[in-house]
C-alpha cells in the first residue's frame, strides 16, 4: 500500500471531493476534512475502495482551535508524527473556500465578509500551519486559488480580496519554506459548475444555474487532475502557479455565451 498521505479540505463536495476519489485511485492514502461530516463518511467509504487508507474529521477551518485539534487527531490516526522523516504528510491540498453574495461592496453584508475572510483567508493559514510541522523535504502544499485572484470584477470584491490574499500568501508561503524543500503550488480555476455559485446565491437554485448557462464551464474533475498532476511532478520540481479557465472564458469577466 502506498505510503504517500495526502490531507484535503473542503472535501466534502466540488474540487475536494473530486480530487479525492482521483488521488486515491492514484494509490494516495486520504486524510479528508469539511464541516459536513456526513459526506465525509460516504466519500471515505467510496476511496477506501480503491485499497487505501482513509481517516476523516469534521470541523470548520475558522476555528483555530478546532483545526489544530483535528489536524493532531488526523496525524494521530495516520501515525505521523511532527519532525520526522518516515511516514510524513506528502501533500497538503488546501481547498476549503467559498463566496457569500455578489454585488457592491458598499451594500455587502458584515457576517458574509467576515465568513469570506475567514475562511478563505485564516481557514487556509490555520490549516497550513497546522500541517507544515508533519511536512519534510518533498512534501508538496497545493493552495486552492481562483481567476479572482488574478483579476476582480463587478460584485465580487471582498471575494476577489480574499482570493488576491491566497495568491500572495501562496507566493510568502513558498518563500518561508523553501529552504525545508517543501513546494507550495496554487491553482486559480475560472468559472466552475459546482456548489459553488447555490453557495454564493445562498441557496437560489436558478440564480446559480444561470451562471453556466450558455457555455461549458470547468468541471470539479478538471481541477482535480491538475491537482494530481502538481502533485505527480518529479522532487525538483514545483508548479508555482496554474490558471485554468473554460474555453469560452477570457478573463474573470469575460465569457461568450451560446444565448447572448
Amino acid at each position: 500500500m502506498s505510503q504517500s498521505w495526502a490531507l484535503i479540505s473542503g472535501a466534502s463536495s466540488g474540487f475536494g471531493a473530486a480530487t479525492a476519489r482521483l488521488l486515491a485511485k492514484e494509490g494516495w492514502n486520504l486524510l479528508l476534512t469539511s464541516r459536513r461530516e456526513n459526506r465525509l463518511a460516504s466519500l471515505a467509504e467510496e476511496c477506501k475502495k480503491f485499497g487505501v487508507s482513509v481517516h476523516y474529521e469534521a470541523w470548520d477551518v475558522r476555528d483555530r482551535h478546532e483545526t489544530e485539534t483535528g489536524v493532531q487527531e488526523l496525524m494521530r490516526s495516520a501515525g505521523l508524527a511532527e519532525s520526522s522523516d518516515e511516514p510524513s504528510l506528502s501533500a497538503l491540498v488546501n481547498n476549503a473556500g467559498l463566496a457569500v453574495g455578489k454585488g457592491p461592496f458598499d451594500q455587502g453584508d458584515d457576517d458574509d465578509w467576515d465568513r469570506m475572510l475567514d475562511t478563505n483567508v485564516k481557514g487556509l493559514l490555520f490549516l497550513a500551519r497546522a500541517c507544515v510541522p508533519f511536512m519534510t523535504r518533498g512534501s508538496r502544499m497545493v493552495n486552492m486559488g481562483s481567476i479572482a485572484g488574478k483579476q476582480v470584477y463587478p460584485g465580487g470584491n471582498v471575494y476577489c480580496a480574499s482570493k488576491h490574499a491566497v495568491d500572495a500568501l501562496s507566493q510568502a508561503m513558498r518563500i518561508d519554506l523553501v529552504d525545508r524543500g517543501i513546494g507550495v503550488s496554487q491553482i486559480c480555476p475560472g468559472a466552475a459548475e459546482t456548489e459553488f455559485s447555490n453557495v454564493r446565491f445562498k441557496g437560489d437554485d436558478r440564480a446559480a444555474a444561470n451562471v453556466y448557462k450558455g457555455y461549458d464551464p470547468l468541471l470539479a474533475q478538471d481541477i482535480a487532475e491538475a491537482v494530481a498532476f502538481v502533485l505527480s511532478r518529479p522532487p525538483h520540481v514545483c508548479i508555482n502557479d496554474l490558471v485554468i479557465m473554460p474555453t469560452a472564458q477570457a478573463s474573470a469577466h469575460h465569457l461568450h455565451k451560446a444565448h447572448e
